[in-house]
């Protein structure tokens, strides 16, 4: 049994505990199945085993801690750690990228990498933190962020409780075909903005 059978096949008798740790370790960088989780617990308390809203806090409540030990770790000790990190190949592209984001999109960067761009999340994370990146905007704009992506799952999992299984395994492509979208939208938007400058 793989690690994400197990945290799936554990929700029921551990419940908002393991949802917690798995949502909140997540923020972090560790590749566990947050928004499945989420999911499940929505579905979960669609049936009556949880109060939604309670799950809903608590999802909450474990990516906002995430986050801001994330920043704190890039605050205190970011020009150490971020080398360390970003020692493999796909590490260092995905702190590039990350840096790319905040030096572009500053508060929009922090609020779209909490759900649709959520595998930059850690990374943006130390980097807002060591680059000294305001606080009170890195945590309003990801308290926005973390609502979208809480709310999106949790809710999924409630409204399609009955087809949550097959909702999860779809789950990936979704997020794919969201990054892929906005993208595109981003990219079209650029080249609009090249074609009125050269006019």
């Amino acid at each position: 049994m793989t690690l994400t059978e197990t945290l799936l096949a554990s929700l029921p008798s551990y419940g908002l505990p393991l949802l917690a740790l798995v949502v909140g370790v997540s923020c972090l960088g560790a590749p566990l199945p947050a928004s499945i989780v989420m999911m499940l617990m929505g579905a979960l308390a669609a049936a009556g085993d949880f109060s939604f809203w309670i799950v809903v806090v608590v999802a909450l409540a474990s990516s906002m801690a995430g986050d801001q030990l994330g920043y704190m770790l890039g605050w205190i000790a970011g020009q150490r750690l971020i080398p360390l990190v970003a020692r493999t190949p796909s590490r260092h592209r995905a702190i590039e990228r990350a840096r790319h984001e905040m030096d572009e999109r500053g508060n929009l960067a922090v609020f779209l990498t909490r759900w649709l761009l959520a595998p930059l999340g850690p990374y943006l994370n130390l980097v807002a933190g060591a680059s000294r990146f305001s606080w009170l905007r890195f945590t309003l704009a990801g308290i926005l962020g973390e609502a979208v992506w809480v709310g999106l799952y949790t809710g999924l999992g409630a409204t399609f409780s009955e087809s949550v299984t097959q909702i999860a395994e779809i789950s990936g492509s979704i997020s794919g075909f969201l990054v892929s979208f906005a993208v595109a939208v981003i990219l079209g938007y650029k080249l609009l903005q090249a074609l009125r400058a050269n006019d």
